[in-house]
C-alpha cells in the first residue's frame, strides 16, 4: 500500500465539503487518505476492510517475529506437545 501524494493528500476542508468524496477514494483505491491541515498531516482515513486486514497482517508479523525469537533462545516444544497444549488430537491437521 503505497501513498500517491498527487492522489492522496486532502486538506482538511475538502473532507468537510465532501466527505463522501473521500471516503470512496479511499475504499476504491485501497489507499489512504491522507488529511492536511495547514500543510500538515493531522489524520488518515482508510476503509475498514483495510485497516482489519492491515491490522491482522502485523498481528501475524508480530506472532512471526516472536516465534524466531523464541527458537533463538532455544524456547521450542515438540509438534505433539504444541497440539496437546491447543488440545488437538494427534491426526489433527
Amino acid at each position: 500500500m503505497s501513498v500517491k501524494l498527487s492522489e492522496d493528500v486532502v486538506p482538511l476542508t475538502d473532507l468537510k465539503i465532501n466527505p463522501g468524496r473521500v471516503v470512496r477514494q479511499a475504499t476504491e483505491t485501497h489507499r489512504p487518505v491522507l488529511l492536511t491541515s495547514r500543510g500538515r498531516g493531522v489524520a488518515v482515513v482508510q476503509s475498514v476492510a483495510d485497516f482489519e486486514r492491515d491490522a491482522n497482517e502485523r498481528d501475524f508479523m508480530r506472532a512471526v517475529v516472536a516465534g524466531l525469537a523464541d527458537l533463538d533462545a532455544g524456547r521450542e516444544v515438540s509438534l505433539a506437545e504444541a497440539k496437546s497444549r491447543l488440545g488437538l488430537s494427534q491426526t489433527d491437521g
